[in-house]
């Protein structure tokens, strides 16, 4: 068992920024993948950024050039650093790590509040 816990989220305005932080621990586990999603009231969750183990990084065209994904593996933590934010940001965001045998955790998700 993997308990993921996440932390940073908060109210903000236009413009500002954010750090997200997506601890994980457990025993007996390798953190292999990781990505941040969003979920909009209404909406369907979907991928912002995600990064490999290789550290190969992906975004969302909405977040290029304003998020970036990190990860520390000594720490078995993926981070989320948000500028430049925007309204349209507004959602509830949300962790999920891959381990080596696959297995899939998600964090408890973090209320990210975008003010024009």
């Amino acid at each position: 068992q993997v308990d993921l816990v996440e932390s940073g989220g908060g109210l903000v305005q236009a413009g500002g920024s954010l750090s997200l932080s997506c601890a994980a621990s457990g025993t007996l586990f390798r953190l292999n993948a990781a990505g941040w999603y969003r979920q909009a009231p209404g909406k369907q969750r979907e991928l912002d950024a995600s990064i490999t183990s290789g550290d190969r990084t992906n975004y969302a065209d909405s977040v290029k050039g304003r998020f970036t994904i990190s990860r520390d593996n000594a720490k078995n933590t993926v981070y989320l650093q948000m500028n430049s934010l925007e309204p349209e940001d507004t959602a509830v965001y949300y962790c999920k790590i891959t381990t080596y045998t696959w297995a899939e955790y998600w964090g408890q998700g973090t209320q990210v509040t975008v003010s024009s």
